[in-house]
């Protein structure tokens, strides 16, 4: 079973919308979470889904046979654990190798991209038409996106009608219109309807007394078509609000796929993109369907440039069933329809004018984004100006879409990971990888890069390239190093999607009070806008600073709060898995007397309800005086008793609080928060039955190294280095309710500790500590440096007396170089001591290391602090030391612009800059490439 109502139409509100979902999800057999064995010792047991997935684009489809076997081998030899097919535009020159998508050979390479990566124990998703939003060929005008023209007249009984009532948009052609409705308004008449008295000139046959104002809405095709589509993709983009059009458009893939769907995993949509779009031809019925009145006869309120009360409610009415429609009509009916084929849906809802927590939550795998940058004070991290995009990533923003996984028992939270990271071949491992531990921390765990073009051998580089991506494809010289961040990302997934969520906080959004906002009319909650519709709301600020001082959060909505259960004194999600301690309700003007009404009813069952203040008011117009009465009468009847600052009431087995000082109001309930915090940690924690898993991150300027506290009672605690894989026992005091664990973090790096509440029957080894003033042996012996991959060309292998980048030398080649080469010395060890840690520290390195010892290869260093631990590597004597250093691209891009060497030739949008502007490299400073060290060994004797 799927996560909505399958194909049946919901009753008028979002509360019966919940009361559907708690009655399937016990049953949701491929979105309940399983047991975690405890994996004592051991990291879990690596699968498709555990490795780094990506975003594939097929450009113009131009897939043969022999490329997709070689590239998604070399795709799996990278860790690469599952692709999402996305057809987009296509590159010049190979216009007779494009392929129409979904013609009958197009579907015979997705049929054999499926068959390869069956046998290679890969995945396939694929996005559900080609670029993005949703449409295509066969997206009819009446199927297509529309919007409301709205246009008001004049009428008097002397002189009638002040024009004709025609629809007055300029670029009108080629775009489907009608006058949808017509009202007049008379200040203490009836609204009268006149639609069907306008003739085809536009003139009115109507004989009404007095003076009258009139508000004329039209349909019309919003004109959009879809972005960078792919051949045989290009059309009108679909109508989302439409239930007949979206069904129109999914019977069009039964039809191509002849009802014989290949065995993809899920179908994937994109944010939402559909520009302008805010009407469909049924919204009126449909509005007065579920909110109860017929809005048309306050039109006039609706689009008048008061900004009064009433005004601000119609809008929220508005809004609400905009987001009702997208809902229901889109979102439910393509996740009934794609589980009807044993398909799973993977959707991102940011952007849509809705409530992201419930569309969300009515898909399998619930999709965010991280597009741009953040600051990190990691001393070293690297982040030009140029990279800066107008609204850093907010891992809040990312915990929509997780928590939704969390209620609804979805194991994966995913996201489209390092959209505009950075400037074109400019981003680094170092500067992705703290960009990926703040979607992890914020409680996504099954990552897309975003992304990898599918690009044939026989094309050089840089190989085809997608303009606002990341572009980890074959071609990039950091290639044969992205096995070890892969590595990395696979083995911190296989926790976070271990066990359940441990978030012990809800934290109710109060979405009404973002749809009340009397400016303009549709709302849509986009990524770059989060400047206006979230980080001003008390809601933002109460979760950012309760995440802050250690505690873990969840976000949810009107309808989700009624599938929650209560256990005792414990709110219970996910089919009874996750469980909850508190819900948080912050400052909140708008809230539905049923939403009052359900938080009393759990409060009464045993949960602990926490307000900020009471809430305000209701939201929408209908009878709101009325319903807001309700209101107060359900708050009135609890009975407060006032403490220092708070209020608090018994409330059946439960507490209501009322404090504006959250932290105060929590410990009072008894509950820990995590004292992490306090040194610039940052974590999230996973349980496994009475144990714990915590991934903790250092993304401070400073190195954490003391006994750190855990807010959970154990008796064991086992380290586990995600970077390295090593894994050891270590040391730790018990307390009651806490643990205090031994950490060791440079900034920059993260750490997981599985807290057992027994002793491990396992014997283990223990985790080798370093101590605070280690033996430093100085690597100062000359390097030799030899060139091995890349271009433009290989340059002369040099002898170094001292430790340089290879772009430090004079000569030809080496600016210009893009690709891996490596340096190679050696060290003495007068002894070997037992149970010393030797610690390599090749500080700096541009921009990726692969290191071995002896011969025997150690791993990946591919981030700050750039360290490994060679203790298993190193002998008496003299030992051989060899770095592989993998540069960017930039060098060598920027000899082909300099050159003038074409190189980016693309129908569509071609290739632009991180600012949209036609890219050109030729100006660009030489970015500093290889090993500049120091390095030196560093040998941890206790």
């Amino acid at each position: 079973m799927k996560l909505s109502s399958k194909g049946k139409s919901l009753n008028n509100t979002l509360l019966t919308l919940a009361l559907i979902l708690l009655v399937v999800l016990p049953g949701c057999n491929n979105k309940s979470f399983e047991d975690s064995e405890r994996n004592i010792g051991q990291w879990p047991e690596p699968t498709s889904e555990s490795n780094p997935w990506a975003r594939w684009w097929w450009m113009g489809s131009a897939v043969d046979k022999a490329n997709l076997n070689y590239l998604m081998h070399e795709y799996k030899q990278a860790g690469i654990g599952g692709l999402e097919i996305a057809p987009i535009y296509g590159a010049k020159g190979f216009e007779s190798k494009f392929l129409d998508y979904l013609s009958p050979q197009w579907i015979s390479m997705l049929h054999h991209s499926i068959a390869v990566a069956d046998s290679l124990d890969m995945q396939i998703d694929l996005t559900q038409g080609t670029g993005w939003p949703f449409g295509g060929e066969m997206v009819t005008p009446d199927m297509a996106a529309k919007k409301m023209r709205i246009q008001q007249y004049s009428y008097s009984e002397e002189k009638g009608l002040d024009r004709p009532i025609l629809i007055e948009e300029k670029n009108i052609k080629g775009k489907a219109h009608y006058l949808h409705t017509l009202m007049a308004f008379q200040e203490g008449k009836t609204p009268e309807n006149l639609t069907n008295r306008i003739g085809e000139d536009g003139s009115l046959s109507w004989d009404g007394k007095g003076d009258w104002g009139l508000v004329a809405v039209f349909e019309i095709q919003t004109g959009q078509k879809v972005k960078r589509a792919a051949p045989g993709g290009q059309g009108f983009t679909l109508d989302h609000f439409s239930n007949a059009a979206v069904k129109q458009y999914l019977d069009h893939f039964d039809s191509a796929f002849n009802k014989d769907f290949p065995g993809i995993r899920a179908f994937y949509n994109d944010s939402f993109e559909v520009y302008g779009s805010n009407f469909t031809g049924e919204f009126f019925n449909y509005f007065q369907a579920k909110r109860g009145y017929d809005i048309r006869n306050h039109l006039d309120k609706l689009v008048s440039e008061n900004t009064d009360e009433e005004v601000s409610r119609l809008k929220s009415d508005y809004r609400e069933t905009i987001s009702d429609m997208l809902l229901e009509n889109f979102t439910m009916q393509w996740s009934d329809w794609a589980g009807s084929h044993q398909k799973l849906t993977k959707n991102q809802a940011h952007g849509s004018p809705g409530n992201l927590l419930d569309l969300y939550a009515a898909v399998d795998i619930p999709e965010g984004e991280t597009f741009g940058s953040s600051y990190f004070p990691i001393p070293g991290i690297r982040r030009d100006s140029s990279d800066i995009r107008n609204v850093d990533p907010d891992p809040i923003m990312l915990k929509f879409a997780s928590s939704a996984a969390h209620l609804t028992g979805n194991k994966l939270a995913s996201t489209e990971t390092f959209t505009w990271l950075g400037e074109h071949f400019k981003s680094a491992f170092s500067q992705a990888k703290p960009e990926l531990e703040q979607a992890f921390l914020a409680g996504i765990n099954h990552m897309f890069y975003h992304g990898i073009t599918y690009s044939p051998q026989e094309v050089a580089f840089p190989g085809w390239l997608f303009y606002a991506s990341l572009n980890l494809n074959t071609h990039n010289s950091l290639w044969p190093h992205i096995k070890g961040f892969n590595a990395y990302v696979q083995r911190t997934q296989s926790v976070l999607q271990s066990g359940m969520p441990d978030n012990e906080l809800l934290v109710y959004w109060p979405v009404y009070d973002v749809w009340a906002d009397p400016e303009g009319l549709g709302k849509t909650l986009t990524v770059h806008g989060i400047d206006e519709w979230l980080h001003p709301t008390p809601f933002y600020k109460a979760s950012k600073s309760l995440m802050e001082i250690g505690y873990g959060v969840d976000f949810v909505s009107d309808a989700l709060l009624n599938t929650l259960k209560v256990e005792g004194n414990t709110l219970v999600g996910a089919g009874g898995k996750h469980k909850i301690s508190v819900i948080i309700v912050p400052k909140t003007a708008f809230m539905p007397e049923a939403t009052l009404q359900r938080l009393l009813n759990l409060a009464e069952a045993g949960a602990h309800v926490v307000f900020q203040e009471k809430p305000a008011d209701v939201p929408g117009f209908k009878d709101y005086a009325s319903r807001k009465n309700t209101l107060d009468n359900l708050w009135a009847s609890i009975q407060f008793k006032s403490k220092s600052n708070r209020s608090e009431a018994d409330f059946g087995e439960g507490k209501i609080i009322v404090s504006n000082e959250l932290p105060g109001a929590l410990v009072s309930l008894g509950l820990k928060r995590e004292k992490l915090t306090d040194l610039g940690l940052k974590f999230i924690r996973r349980s496994l039955g009475e144990d714990k898993y915590y991934y903790l991150v250092n993304h401070t300027s400073k190195k954490v190294s003391e006994m750190v506290s855990f807010a959970t009672e154990g008796k064991a605690a086992i380290l586990m280095d995600p970077e390295q894989g090593t894994v050891g026992l270590a040391k730790i005091q018990s307390g009651k309710e806490e643990t205090k664990v031994a950490i060791s973090l440079s900034p920059g790096q993260s750490i997981i500790v599985h807290v057992l509440k027994e002793l491990p029957k396992e014997e283990l080894l223990s985790w080798k500590y370093e101590v605070s003033s280690p033996a430093i042996i100085e690597m100062d012996n000359a390097w030799q440096l030899t060139f091995k991959n890349g271009g433009p060309i290989i340059p002369s292998d040099q002898l170094l007396e001292k430790l340089m980048p290879w772009t430090a030398l004079s000569g030809d080649g080496y600016e210009d170089f893009s690709g891996q080469a490596l340096y190679e010395s050696s060290f003495e060890l007068e002894s070997l001591k037992e149970n010393a840690k030797y610690m390599l520290d090749l500080g700096k390195v541009l921009e990726s290391a692969r290191v071995w010892v002896n011969g025997k290869e150690v791993g990946y260093a591919f981030s700050i602090p750039f360290r490994l631990d060679i203790s298993n590597f190193v002998k008496e004597g003299e030992n051989k030391l060899e770095i592989e250093v993998a540069n960017l691209m930039a060098n060598h891009v920027r000899y082909l612009d300099r050159n003038e060497i074409l190189w980016r030739n693309y129908h569509e949008i071609n290739f632009v800059n991180i600012d949209y502007k036609p890219f050109d490299a030729s100006g660009w400073a030489i970015m500093p490439s290889g090993l500049v060290g120091p390095v030196k060994l560093e040998v941890h004797d206790y």
